[in-house]
């Protein structure tokens, strides 16, 4: 939990264009701390039901907004921009577009003034979209890059990183340039190798299915997202994601050509240097808190029956354990559940020694 949250550092109106899942989270958020928001959007009745929910209220034509906030599709996100500069010329304009390069680059080939204009991007979100599935919390924890340039004055820089703190988000510095290349390779490009392997399992056989475990989970769990949405964001961020899918698709071509003759001189070489690159790389992902540390994996078995769940994370917290992640999955053709728990290595044993001494089925 970051403990920036219990601080509210915004003062004034915010506005907020655009109340989809993440306009409509911001507002949440802002409204528990006190602070006036207003909504517009090109649907009224996306206005509404965000209203309903407790994200704001209606524009009004009083607004007077210190800042001004742009949720909308990658595609007309340079167009909303331009308009609420123009609109309201005192007021300090971001966007929350996961691509940063293309609309700024449009903004200045118009000749628009960009000095009230700081790109953002929070590193947040869930697979389905809308305010339905908004909530006050989802940006918790999690980074929210700001691409400042050589007009950015500092107050107006220091403005976007208290929203950024005031959501419990951790405002992080980058250039468009960085900023694309970095989410092409962390977002985008997992989003399509996520959406090929899914489809794979449209023409599986019902029996290849069953046997569906969590890797597979883990592999296209991010599938289900808008294709309408991908579509623009994938060809705003074009030339990024080429050039990672070009360096993917040469390691699995590598790999295809090493399986069609496993027994070929090399080829046993080539799979398992490309397979400890994969190693190398998931090790450089941070853990919780941003620490890069490897964890260890516990499996407890549970009775899939209301209450075990709940029973077993408050005899882990009794135990004094710290959770670094926790999974979910059930056994085909079984009334059992699994909780995989990710623990520091120094606590594992004590871990399952305790857990079986209460009784409970664990795994290593």
């Amino acid at each position: 939990m970051n403990d920036n949250i219990n601080a509210v550092r915004l003062t004034g109106q915010v506005r907020i264009v655009g109340t989809g899942l993440l306009g409509a989270s911001i507002g949440l958020r802002l409204r528990s701390l006190g602070i006036d928001v207003v909504l517009d959007d090109v649907s009224p009745s996306s206005v509404r039901l965000a209203t309903d929910l407790g994200a704001g209220r209606a524009t009004g034509v009083d607004d007077n907004p210190v800042l001004v906030i742009i949720a909308v599709p990658p595609d007309v996100t340079a167009d909303v921009i331009a308009a609420e500069l123009a609109r309201f010329p005192e007021a300090v304009v971001t966007d929350v577009a996961s691509v940063k390069l293309a609309p700024l680059s449009e903004l200045r080939s118009r000749g628009v003034s960009l000095v009230n204009y700081i790109g953002s991007h929070p590193l947040a979100g869930r697979e389905r979209g809308g305010a339905i599935s908004a909530g006050g919390d989802l940006f918790i924890g999690r980074p929210w890059v700001v691409c400042r340039d050589e007009e950015t004055p500092a107050w107006a820089l220091a403005l976007v990183e208290n929203l950024a703190l005031d959501l419990g988000a951790v405002p992080i510095e980058m250039s468009p340039e960085d900023h694309d290349a970095a989410v092409g390779l962390v977002s985008h490009v997992p989003q399509i190798v996520s959406s090929l392997m899914a489809k794979q399992l449209a023409s599986a056989g019902d029996d290849a299915v069953r046997l569906a475990g969590q890797g597979v989970r883990d592999v296209t769990r991010i599938a289900a997202s808008s294709p309408e949405l991908w579509i623009q964001i994938l060809a705003a961020n074009r030339d990024a994601v080429v050039a990672i899918l070009e360096n993917y698709a040469r390691d699995l071509a590598a790999v295809t050509d090493a399986l069609r003759d496993v027994d070929a001189p090399g080829a046993r070489r080539v799979l398992a240097e490309e397979l400890a690159g994969g190693n190398a790389g998931v090790s450089r992902l941070p853990g919780k808190h941003g620490e890069h540390r490897r964890f260890a994996s516990i499996t407890v078995l549970v009775d899939d029956r209301p209450g075990q769940i709940a029973k077993l994370l408050t005899e882990v917290g009794e135990l004094n354990i710290n959770l670094e992640d926790m999974r979910l999955d059930h056994a085909e053709g079984a009334q059992l559940g699994m909780v995989e728990f990710s623990v520091l290595p120094d606590v594992a044993d004590g871990l399952i020694a305790d857990l079986e001494a209460r009784g409970w089925r664990v795994h290593r």
